[in-house]
């Protein structure tokens, strides 16, 4: 029998990327998060599984091996929850390429909710490469009795798949504000290490920019602010960017001849939230964007942001307020909110303020934990 005076306890699963994967991502950091934000709300927060059903190009064989060894773990985990089971299933991210193949049937065995936290559905992928990756999505959504959307336009895709007794609730994302914002207190002094680390001149603006640099739709947005450059013409600045993958040497040449761009490679969170607050202005043109850490983290420092219009970013982004939006992928409308805002120190200022209030009242840990504690209780005490 299950202590029903301790925690609720919470089997958390993340297909497309495990928590624990070596690989920094903004998967992998919300996936970490929501692991803590959940045991802040009181939740004993068990990690089922770091098995990764991601597949990427939707190679057949692949899928088969991945369900194949998907197949042996089910026994396993229930063998391993036979004596004190879950009360909840929770999986994060779950769409065609990386759908859920442990979750609906330990959930069926076990007889507990089974929860999602972000999906997504592309009825064009129904055909094709990734059609199983589809199908079994479908039939995820299908048992799921409550699914938690980070961004707004997932919701009218995902309604029609769920059940009548099923749920979606808004989760803005999140993360701990107090922690990424507190250097900014100490803004002077990191950027005067920030500077003699990456030979930048202390006395004009610096750009920054973060994203994994891969083929697809990050090396796009990358792409894009080397048109960005060439829009602003001989404006006195650096653009630091922040990342690394295989596609660097192609974004790399991109940038060539342009003595304005620095490449700071792969930082560990705590470099990370230091330049950030060294910073003047965040950019980024958000090509294909969901919804993204980098604009929140770059906010909760006191960074402006500049930033291409996604539906995803608009539920983070206040325009005009804590940031610019402009036209996803534009290059000159990127450029021309650049200047008008490296115009205005003074704009600037307020916006950087706006900014971090912004990201402490609405996408803090805190205020996530509770939602979660409120969406997740009704589950438990109804069954």
């Amino acid at each position: 029998m299950i202590d029903k005076l301790a925690p609720a306890k919470v089997a958390f699963y993340a297909p497309l990327k495990p928590p624990g994967h070596v690989t920094p991502s903004g998967d992998r950091r919300f996936a970490r998060l929501l692991m803590r934000a959940l045991r802040q709300a009181g939740f004993q927060v068990d990690l089922a599984s770091s098995l990764r059903s991601r597949n990427a190009d939707g190679n057949v064989t692949r899928q088969q091996q991945i369900e194949a060894r998907a197949a042996r773990l089910i026994p396993k985990l229930l063998a391993r929850y036979a004596q004190n089971p879950p009360d909840i299933w929770f999986t994060y991210h779950l769409y065609h390429k990386a759908p859920d193949l442990l979750g609906p049937a330990i959930s069926r065995a076990l007889n507990i909710p089974y929860v999602v936290a972000e999906a997504s559905v592309a009825p064009a992928k129904g055909s094709g490469p990734w059609a199983r990756g589809y199908r079994l999505c479908l039939d995820a959504l299908d048992q799921a009795a409550l699914v938690l959307q980070p961004n707004p336009k997932d919701f009218a895709g995902v309604a029609p798949c769920l059940r009548s007794s099923a749920d979606q609730v808004a989760l803005p994302p999140f993360l701990d504000a107090r922690l990424e914002g507190a250097p900014f207190t100490h803004r002077v002094d990191h950027r005067t290490a920030w500077a003699a680390r990456l030979s930048l001149p202390m006395d004009v603006p610096w750009l920054i920019a973060t994203g994994m640099m891969r083929d697809g739709d990050k090396k796009q947005s990358f792409l894009v602010l080397s048109k960005v450059l060439q829009q602003l013409g001989p404006a006195n600045l650096r653009l630091i960017l922040v990342g690394d993958g295989p596609a660097r040497a192609e974004i790399t040449a991109a940038f060539a001849g342009e003595g304005r761009v620095c490449f700071a490679g792969m930082l560990d969170a705590r470099a990370l939230r230091q330049l950030n607050a060294a910073c003047d202005l965040y950019v980024w043109p958000a090509v294909g964007e969901a919804f993204g850490m980098a604009p929140l983290e770059a906010q909760a420092a006191g960074l402006p942001v500049v930033i291409g219009d996604r539906p995803g970013v608009r539920a983070m982004v206040q325009d005009g307020e804590t940031g610019l939006l402009t036209p996803e992928g534009d290059a000159l409308a990127l450029a021309r909110a650049i200047e008008t805002l490296l115009a205005d120190p003074l704009r600037r200022g307020e916006m950087a303020q706006a900014a971090r209030a912004h990201i402490q009242a609405h996408h803090d840990i805190s205020s996530a934990a509770l939602l979660l504690r409120d969406a997740l209780s009704p589950l438990i005490k109804g069954r």
